[in-house]
């Protein structure tokens, strides 16, 4: 059955036009593109735009210190941008600039708009000016002290550490990060919009389109109270400049977001589509933005605010994303892990991080770790392992015994049945961004298919006389497992699938393609499709991405976190004796709930084959209850008893990962019985 095509349109957060692109900011745009691919893939149409966000002192301060016109870098930096991101594979289908036409005719019109129903108000105000420079700063060229929570060196809109907003005049001990100069006082006129018109908009709006996690900290907007906020600056400036308002400019965060809206007029210019139909008050298509949860609080208040009130329609979600650490810290140029996208390019293949990525990435809003030790183990065993080595043990018997020809039925057809009936659950996780989830699963399947391979044995049958329908008849099996875990991993390894349909001698990756098997069929020739990732690779990379900093700027950790991170592990010991006190017991999990008013725990009945126990386990984050009914596990069974809000714990059971989503019960193997001691 093939769903009813949707209209989906689907944008990144821009990147800024004055840096190249870093790991970091990956997360997003493999994260989208991700999610883009597996839409078209089920035959939705399916739009992404994209572009640079081109306006700011930033850009001009710094084009002015290249010597060139910062039309002249924006235009260098979209084409660093553009190759990196095709280097990753990330499918834009249009990428533009905010810097455009387009673009200035929306933000004048959705500024028009805006004033004529009387959202926009006008007033003077005292703003921070460089006496050395002779220009008033922007909030983000402003630094000192939070007025919230004191920390130092933030910016003059918002604060990294608590997150709190203010207006640039808050800060304590300010100063200019132009000149060093203590910023003087000047007023000048400048325009707002009246966020708070929407206030009773938004708070329903919120509750229907951003992640659960998102509204809480939105609420505590709401409850301080929508400000007004400033959309206007004084020139020396690089951007739109105010209609009827001469020497002022857009703020770079009002054209910023309508960026997305000229970006796609542009593609719909290009290919005869009516932009009206996505963008209207009431439109039936659907729109979607990806962006970090940094930024937030413009495209969850503001940007539909803005839109709300110049009649164009609002956002069907706003997903946002958490950041990255490397190896479990913030990204460090002297450690080597602050490691730029063409560096990593010029290194390793970029499906390995897009897997890796996927394999870490949920709904939520928590931030993902690239662990380079784990990114490599992980790649080695679930795509060259278990994915690559499942066609390869296969190909060479069919090419050299049958003439690539495959099989006219399949060995397994309950086992096909079973990888197709996967599939209704991992589109439902790729739907709902549950990456991770969708990668699990595919990878049980992988297992599933060559613990098939290993009981077949086509190897050994290969050299018994008589025994060639049987070689035929598995290898066929396990070629068309190998297609069906292709399909799923489409979206996340476009060049993979690419190269594998040459393989299978087929030309679509269709969702709903795989239903028919490979039969009667001829493949070519296979040619491995990915490579083991070698420690020194991962070495070559992290030297390539090192810089010599100082180490006042370099260090942001405690000097007592640094002593404690520097401990040896296994510093604490124990004795065999204690070790064999402990008493490990196979069980099967006869029943499992959530808890209600607990956000880890599942409540497990336990059966040890003859007796049942009840263990609270926290395992939520990466276990849905049901899936776990029937698997068997190992416990803890002589732990003491302990009394918890929620009941009793008679026991624990084993699990192992870095946490979150990532945490895997122990399941010993298919023919360990309940009860079994694990010596």
């Amino acid at each position: 059955m093939t769903e009813t095509s949707r209209k989906i349109l689907v944008t990144s957060a821009l990147p800024y036009a004055n840096g190249p692109i870093h790991l970091g900011h990956m997360v997003e745009y493999i994260q989208t593109d991700i999610w883009v691919r597996f839409q078209k893939q089920r035959g939705n149409s399916c739009v992404y735009v994209c572009a640079d966000d081109a306006h700011g002192t930033p850009i001009m301060l710094k084009a002015d210190q290249l010597g060139m016109t910062p039309q002249a870098l924006i235009d260098q930096v979209s084409q660093e941008h553009q190759r990196d991101f095709s280097g990753f594979m990330v499918n834009f289908d249009n990428y533009y600039s905010t810097h455009s036409e387009e673009n200035r005719e929306f933000s004048e019109l959705i500024y028009k708009r805006l004033r004529e129903a009387g959202h926009i108000s006008r007033r003077t105000i005292t703003q921070a000016y460089d006496p050395v420079k002779n220009m008033f700063l922007p909030d983000r060229f402003i630094k000192g002290e939070c007025p919230k929570c004191g920390a130092k060196d933030q910016y003059g809109d918002s604060c990294e550490a608590c997150g709190a907003t203010y207006q640039p005049t808050e800060l304590k001990n300010a100063y200019s990060a132009v000149s060093g100069a203590t910023p003087i006082e000047k007023e000048s006129e400048h325009y707002f919009f009246k966020l708070g018109d929407f206030d009773a908009f938004l708070r329903d709006w919120v509750q229907e389109h951003v992640q659960s996690q998102m509204i809480h900290k939105l609420n505590e907007w709401f409850e301080s109270g929508l400000q007004e906020w400033d959309i206007s600056r004084d020139a020396p400036y690089w951007g739109f400049e105010i209609p009827d308002a001469p020497g002022k400019y857009f703020y770079v965060w009002l054209d910023a977001p309508i960026g997305y809206m000229a970006s796609f007029k542009n593609w719909c210019d290009k290919q005869g589509v009516n932009f009206d139909e996505y963008w209207q008050e009431g439109s039936e298509a659907e729109l979607y933005h990806f962006i970090g949860k940094d930024i937030a609080y413009f495209h969850t208040l503001f940007w539909p605010a803005e839109l709300k009130g110049a009649g164009f329609r609002t956002p069907t979600g706003v997903f946002c994303h958490g950041f990255l650490t490397v190896n479990g810290q913030k990204m460090s140029k002297s450690r080597g892990t602050f490691i730029m996208a063409d560096t990593y390019l010029q290194h390793l293949r970029p499906e390995y991080l897009r897997y890796y990525f996927a394999s870490k990435l949920s709904s939520g809003i928590d931030d993902i770790d690239l662990n380079l030790e784990d990114f490599r183990l992980r790649v080695n065993a679930d795509l060259v392992n278990k994915v690559v080595n499942l066609a390869s043990r296969c190909a060479g018997f069919i090419q050299k015994k049958f003439a690539g020809e495959l099989d006219s039925q399949l060995a397994d057809p309950a086992l096909y049945a079973e990888a197709l009936a996967a599939g209704q659950s991992i589109a439902e996780a790729y739907e709902k961004r549950e990456y991770a989830r969708a990668m699990r699963e595919i990878m049980h399947l992988a297992d599933k298919a060559n613990q098939y391979i290993d009981a077949a044995e086509p190897w050994v049958l290969a050299k018994q006389e008589g025994r060639e329908a049987e070689v035929q008849a598995s290898c066929t099996q396990g070629i068309n497992l190998f297609r069906v875990i292709i399909s799923y991993l489409a979206p996340v390894l476009p060049q993979v699938a690419e190269e594998t349909a040459a393989f299978l001698n087929i030309d679509s990756w269709d969702w709903n393609a795989i239903e028919q098997p490979l039969l009667n069929h001829r493949i070519n020739a296979f040619k491995p499709l990915m490579q083991r990732v070698d420690p020194d690779v991962v070495e070559r990379l992290i030297a390539d991405s090192k810089q010599t900093l100082q180490a006042s700027t370099e260090s942001t950790a405690p000097a007592a976190v640094a002593t404690e991170l520097s401990k040896d592990p296994l510093a604490e010991t124990i004795e065999y004796a204690d070790f064999a006190k402990v008493d490990l017991r196979v069980v099967r999990i006869a029943a499992a709930e959530a808890v209600e008013g607990a956000d880890k725990l599942l409540r497990l009945t336990l059966d040890l084959g003859g007796e049942t126990r009840q263990v609270f386990a926290g395992i939520k984050s990466a276990y849905r209850p049901e899936d776990l009914v029937g698997k068997h596990t190992v416990m803890v069974a002589n732990l003491a008893a302990r009394k918890m809000k929620f009941g009793v714990s008679e026991g624990m059971v084993l699990a192992a990962g870095p946490g979150g989503e990532d945490l895997w019960i122990l399941e010993p193997h298919a023919g360990a019985q309940a009860g079994m001691r694990i010596r």
